[in-house]
């Protein structure tokens, strides 16, 4: 099973970047998938999470109103579309999947987990 993120990148305060997460070995589509980040000297957190059939959602609030995240089961992919991007959005973003249906916030509820795509904003 593997996970690979990929779309980050280095972008003005402002701007947007749309990430991906390529699902491979097994299918996720009934699975939870969830995008959490990790900025230096802090703990990995929860950013966003959809259910398998993408019908429900949660953000963290500091993703609320500005990242979108969605799913294409047909190419095994996640993806979060971030906008308005600030400064400290800066981190490493990955994607994780669940066993699970449901969306939780919590990292251990994650069972697979991708290396992450380095997200830079600057000021």
């Amino acid at each position: 099973v593997q996970l690979q993120a990929s779309g980050g990148g280095l972008v003005q305060a402002g701007g947007s970047l749309r990430l991906a997460c390529a699902a491979s070995g097994r299918t996720f589509s009934n699975n939870a998938m969830g995008w959490f980040r990790q900025a230096p000297g802090q703990e990995r957190e929860f950013v966003a999470g959809i259910t398998g059939s993408g019908t429900a959602t949660d953000y963290a609030d500091s993703a609320k109103g500005r990242f979108t995240i969605s799913r294409d089961n047909a190419k095994s992919t996640v993806y979060l579309q971030m906008n308005s991007l600030k400064p400290e959005d800066t981190a490493v973003y990955c994607c994780a999947a669940s066993h699970g249906a449901a969306v939780m916030r919590r990292t251990t509820w994650y069972n697979f987990w991708g290396q992450g795509t380095q997200v830079t904003v600057s000021s």
